[in-house]
């Protein structure tokens, strides 16, 4: 099948890269000659395991390009994985959606299965489906289908592969994109859910604001636990093994952060809002992720006697492990906040840089000894691998104070304390 993707990013690169494995012949599109220009010469414009090697091997069943015109004629399924970002209050900004329908709209000249991975709020998909009509697009010549992802970054060639399942968001009256699906799909074991366009859409919200619930839940467990001495990583364990519950998302630490999580919850909240619902949980979910950093900073504080004019090493920029991705990261806000407490910041992280609003203002080093070197106090702020690691006898040796801030509870705290450190975590006794 030929298929076009619109969107170079971690969805739309994800999604190329694992249908041409499948066997499909993939067109990606983006608008950025620059990050096209890198793809042409297979080099990825973004981090992610598994991708690169995924898309070299498939090189001759995939093309990149900035011709949408030509990409969009030549397919007979094309697939939307442009951004969604957040825009003012919350609401989704579909500005990149209305423009790839511009440009689907003036292509199609036969048969069209559109498909939508873009995470969109209730109702875009709807609204694709009036504004192709109102272009002046015969009823006859297309479909939309809701088929949102659900990808880790950082795992998400493992994921696309080894998928939970498969959404199909379809039109009442469409009998055709079913059977598109799975043939596309042909080759990924998952059990297919087909729903309504709407239905989709809020399956993939109502996913996402679940799991981040499940990230608050465990962070205002840990308040409590902290408050009576209890350890919140058995309580973890504890209620993990429920299998009603499981273990994955009740790791508490600082909050969530990343692509998805943040601007998935506050357009869901808006669309609630705009339907005069009061979503009072994802409020919550939203209030406990918010304030964490403050009960860390205010621990240090006390711990350190003021943090004017020290010296921080906090390991880890990127939102998770195994990605570069930085936004909304919860590491960048750590550090954000340190500097506004008047701290000297230097940060290490093996894959992600500091973004551009604090480039100049904490310094990023290249190894973790030069992040730790006479550093007064350090930060876990990710949790990739080789922070988990570290030969922590070296590390004392390297830095000046003694207090270690645990931001992912990833530690062996114990371990740490019969070495001579102090130990800041959340929930941890």
């Amino acid at each position: 099948m030929k298929i076009c993707v619109l969107g170079a990013g971690y969805v739309g690169l994800t999604t190329t890269a694992v249908l041409a494995e499948l066997g499909h012949n993939l067109i990606c599109v983006d608008k950025n000659f620059m990050k096209i220009k890198q793809l042409q010469g297979q080099e990825l414009p973004i981090f992610e395991p598994g991708l690169e090697e995924l898309i070299i091997k498939n090189e001759r069943n995939i093309k990149f390009t900035t011709d949408s015109d030509k990409a969009i004629s030549e397919c007979e399924v094309i697939i939307i994985a442009v951004g969604t970002p957040s825009a003012k209050g919350g609401a989704p900004d579909l500005r990149y959606i209305q423009a790839v329908i511009d440009d689907v709209a003036k292509n199609i000249a036969s048969y069209k299965t559109i498909i939508t991975k873009s995470t969109v709020p209730p109702g875009t998909n709807e609204y694709i489906v009036e504004m192709l009509l109102d272009k002046g697009v015969e009823r006859d010549l297309f479909a939309v289908v809701s088929n949102p992802e659900f990808l880790r970054e950082g795992s998400a060639v493992y994921d696309m592969f080894h998928a939970d399942k498969t959404v199909a968001g379809l039109q009442k009256t469409d009998t055709k994109s079913l059977q598109i699906l799975k043939a596309i799909y042909k080759g990924i074991d998952a059990p297919f859910i087909a729903t309504t366009l709407t239905g989709a859409e809020m399956i993939k919200y109502a996913n996402n604001a679940f799991l981040a619930m499940k990230v608050s839940f465990i962070n205002e467990m840990a308040r409590i636990c902290e408050a009576y001495g209890a350890d919140v990583r058995d309580v973890a364990k504890g209620i993990g093994m429920d299998r009603r519950i499981g273990a994955d998302f009740l790791q508490a630490g600082i909050g969530f952060g990343g692509s998805c999580f943040p601007k998935d919850l506050e357009a869901l909240q808006y669309a609630a809002v705009s339907k005069e619902i009061t979503a009072s949980i994802l409020e919550a979910v939203q209030t406990v992720n918010d304030t964490q950093l403050e009960l860390y900073i205010k621990k240090m504080k006390t711990a350190l006697k003021g943090l004017n004019g020290k010296r921080a090493a906090v390991l880890g920029i990127s939102f998770k492990p195994n990605t570069d991705d930085t936004r909304y990261s919860k590491a960048v806000a750590f550090i954000a906040k340190l500097l506004e407490k008047g701290c000297h910041v230097q940060a290490y992280d093996p894959k992600a840089l500091l973004p551009d609003h604090l480039t100049g203002k904490a310094v990023q080093v290249k190894s973790i000894a030069d992040c730790v070197h006479e550093a007064d106090f350090l930060v876990v702020a990710t949790e990739w691998p080789e922070f988990k690691k570290l030969d922590w006898r070296r590390v004392k040796e390297q830095m000046k104070g003694t207090l270690i801030v645990d931001g992912r509870n990833c530690l062996d705290s114990n371990s740490l304390e019969k070495l001579g450190f102090h130990c800041i975590g959340v929930g941890t006794g």
